[in-house]
């Protein structure tokens, strides 16, 4: 289904008198003027993973193998890049955070510089493709976010990756954290390694990502937000994989690669999940 949103804003782009049409498809759960973003664009709202990786193919960001598998290329980053990734060190979680080597601190300019340049880039884009869903499988502690792609095959990934809201849950959706997924930006900026970021800002409750293809960043930069989370509620968050007889369950640690997801294979046994889990009061949940 189609939508047609018109709204006038003073000095953007769009038809005389400041008066900006986005074409919606989909179905929307809010408005991006929200994230900061005025545009003339073509917004796909939530749209199913089928539907997406049509666009995909379309939009030539990939193409169906044999077996009708979505197949696109990430360029020269194959994986996650983690001396690109940054945390604003911020006052609300300044002591909550082991700054180092892995946890490197950036400012809040920084991330502002950057973010003004992001979302700029996204709001000259002629669409955009965006998910409202939840980090979370267990109701009460699910993280409402918005994941906004460039692309369709990003979006479809994000939608694969959270937990996606019912048609009732979708109505009243508020995100606690926005992900600004912009994988052909590439940043010039002397406070950053290289032309690449991933930056999150705990206290602003967003994420700006930028020169890298790499989808897996939008789900590890989330699972990052719930690493800070979780423990504050008395829940331990575990990179791990779990399955279940519903009596018991079973976690399995260990390094990327080194087996968790075929271990925790058992036909005997229900899957909880292969990557991330928290364990609390009510168990251990996806």
């Amino acid at each position: 289904m189609d939508y047609w949103h018109l709204s006038n804003r003073k000095g953007q782009r769009g038809p005389a008198g400041g008066r900006i049409m986005a074409s919606i498809r989909g179905t929307p759960s809010g408005d991006l003027s929200e994230s900061g973003i005025i545009t003339d664009a073509t917004l796909y709202w939530n749209l199913d993973n089928l539907s997406l990786i049509d666009l995909a193919v379309e939009r030539n960001e990939g193409y169906l193998s044999a077996h009708n598998a979505l197949v696109t290329e990430t360029g020269e980053r194959t994986g996650r890049s983690p001396n690109d990734k940054f945390i604003v060190d911020e006052p609300s979680t300044n002591q909550d955070v082991n700054w180092g080597d892995v946890n490197i601190s950036t400012d809040k300019a920084v991330f502002d510089r950057l973010k003004i340049q992001v979302i700029d880039y996204l709001s000259r884009r002629d669409s955009l493709f965006i998910q409202d869903l939840f980090c979370g499988s267990e109701e009460s502690e699910a993280l409402p976010i918005r994941v906004i792609n460039q692309n369709a095959w990003h979006n479809a990934f994000a939608r694969n990756m959270f937990v996606r809201p019912t048609p009732e849950q979708l109505e009243s959706h508020t995100p606690q954290f926005t992900v600004y997924h912009a994988p052909h930006f590439e940043a010039s900026d002397e406070a950053l390694n290289s032309q690449c970021f991933v930056i999150v800002n705990y206290a602003a409750g967003e994420v700006i990502i930028g020169g890298t293809r790499y989808a897996g960043e939008i789900k590890k930069s989330i699972f990052s937000v719930m690493n800070l989370i979780l423990p504050k509620k008395g829940i331990l968050p575990m990179h791990c994989s779990a399955n279940t007889t519903g009596e018991n369950t079973a976690i399995f640690f260990g390094l990327s690669g080194t087996g968790k997801t075929t271990l925790s294979a058992d036909p005997k046994r229900a899957l909880i999940g292969d990557d991330e889990h928290g364990w609390g009061a009510k168990g251990v949940f996806n």
